[in-house]
């Protein structure tokens, strides 16, 4: 990926985008008893569905699906979507934090929950620097 697609797929991030980023109580087991956990999750959503497909193509990670209008929705439109959870929104969120503007405290969030050294700035937002230096080591073009 270049920094021209990071760049462009952040915009249509910021436009269209949504990042989930909470803490729940989820049941799980045969026990059926809840247990705190993470939803960490990006998607975009839209109508276009060459777009989306590109995303997906682009990133590389996720999912892409189609969301039929449901009823009582006559004369709505298909909406696809590209989807991605937990690791694989890390990986995103660093490919497009240097570009976010709207979604940023999120993507962040995102960033400080899985990079440790995140967490050694003190304020848990990564420097743009030291994010630049450890950034020579990623596979931009």
């Amino acid at each position: 990926m270049n920094v021209s697609d990071a760049a462009y797929i952040a915009g249509l991030f910021d436009g269209e985008g949504c990042v989930t980023y909470k803490r729940q109580m989820k049941k799980r087991g045969l026990d059926k008893k809840a247990y705190p956990t993470w939803n960490i999750r990006m998607e975009i959503n839209m109508t276009d569905k060459p777009v989306i497909q590109w995303v997906h193509e682009t990133l590389g990670v996720g999912t892409f699906g189609e969301k039929p209008p449901g009823k009582g929705q006559l004369g709505r439109k298909m909406q696809y979507r590209w989807r991605c959870g937990f690791r694989d929104a890390l990986y995103v969120a660093k490919l497009l934090w240097p570009y976010a503007q709207v979604k940023l405290h999120k993507i962040e969030q995102i960033i400080d929950h899985y990079e440790p050294r995140a967490q050694e700035l003190g304020d848990n937002v990564v420097d743009l620097e030291t994010e630049r230096e450890y950034r020579k080591q990623w596979p931009f073009k």
